[in-house]
């Protein structure tokens, strides 16, 4: 019996100045997901520098996530890239084409 996949927004986080690699950034939102009780994946992009991905199920409001991001990291900027994407790769973007691939 097959489920129902789960289908997820992407966001990106860019900033002006602040690095946000190598800052704990993806546990930070891994630990407000947690304490808040919310769906969030997150990983560092590989294909644009200084940026990270994150991601929340379709249709779920992100304005919490960037409320928090805003806090921590002042010149944080979020930005919506994709919608509705069942199982998302967030590192590069390009994989989530499936005309790319076949089994």
């Amino acid at each position: 019996m097959k489920k129902a996949l789960i289908s997820w927004d992407i966001y990106e986080i860019h900033t002006d100045t602040t690095e946000i690699h190598g800052v704990m950034l993806r546990g930070r939102l891994r630990k407000l997901g947690l304490e808040e009780s919310r769906n969030i994946l997150c990983e560092n992009a590989t294909d644009i520098e200084n940026c990270v991905r994150f991601a929340v199920p379709s249709g779920e409001d992100a304005s919490m996530i960037e409320a928090y991001l805003h806090k921590v990291i002042s010149d944080s900027n979020v930005t919506l890239v994709r919608k509705n994407v069942s199982n998302p790769v967030l590192s590069k973007l390009k994989v989530n084409q499936e005309e790319r691939y076949s089994l």
